[in-house]
């Protein structure tokens, strides 16, 4: 570890990060740079991230804010990150959700590793055949109503590394910047984009450990009857 810095974080672990969020694609953020020009002057930028998340001064920028429309009607808001902050938020994914992940419910497919919306599919056509009926439902308002405080005990549960439970609160707590260019705080919720949100919401229908949305799944295996989570949408 260098003993200038207040966090032992891998500069390999950087780099990887850097390849996965290439990999992933996405648009720019509210720098307007993207993944081309990050790459551009990829060493300089890649030890800025090690750097000041290692040293504790890493402060994510504000996440661009786009309205898309809902099926059902409405606009749901999507929350774009600029690369520079997805490659610190990867860094973070990287050391966390190994530590986190052996906790998930079995059938949990949401935002996981090595499960996917059709492992979901194939779930719930194999128990077409053992039940008779099945219910599904939708958790409305859920990525902009998760508790922080709620999350942030989840997340201190299950890692010890002190910089991972302060960055997650840092992009938890990171402004929406609106297509006018004005700044809206947020006080709960997570952005329907970029890395954290992922793991965020993970955590928050993944777990039987603490969360109260965990409720209704806990009581359907409690009462011989399985469920299937994929995203906000789940079926019993």
């Amino acid at each position: 570890m260098d003993k200038t810095k207040s966090y032992e974080i891998s500069k390999d672990i950087v780099l990887e990060a850097f390849q996965r969020v290439k990999e992933n694609k996405g648009a720019a953020g509210i720098d307007d740079e993207s993944i081309e020009a990050f790459e551009s002057d990829l060493k300089n930028n890649l030890y800025k991230i090690w750097n000041r998340m290692s040293s504790g001064s890493y402060f994510p920028p504000p996440i661009k804010a786009i309205e898309i429309p809902k099926k059902s009607g409405g606009t749901r808001i999507l929350g774009v990150p600029t690369v520079f902050d997805r490659v610190a938020q990867m860094v973070a994914k990287i050391y966390f959700e190994p530590q986190v992940e052996p906790y998930f419910h079995s059938d949990s497919y949401g935002y996981r590793p090595n499960k996917s919306a059709a492992d979901a599919l194939a779930a719930t056509r194999k128990r077409c055949w053992k039940y008779n009926w099945l219910l599904e439902f939708d958790i409305k308002g859920l990525f902009d109503n998760i508790d922080h405080d709620l999350l942030l005990k989840a997340v201190h549960l299950h890692t010890d590394k002190p910089w991972v439970i302060l960055y997650i609160q840092r992009w938890l707590k990171a402004p929406f910047q609106m297509l006018d260019g004005t700044v809206k705080e947020r006080t709960k919720g997570t952005p329907q984009g970029g890395v954290v949100r992922r793991e965020s919401y993970t955590m928050d229908c993944g777990q039987p450990a603490i969360l109260s949305i965990q409720n209704v799944p806990t009581l359907m295996c409690i009462s011989g009857n399985g469920f299937v989570q994929s995203s906000e949408d789940n079926e019993m």
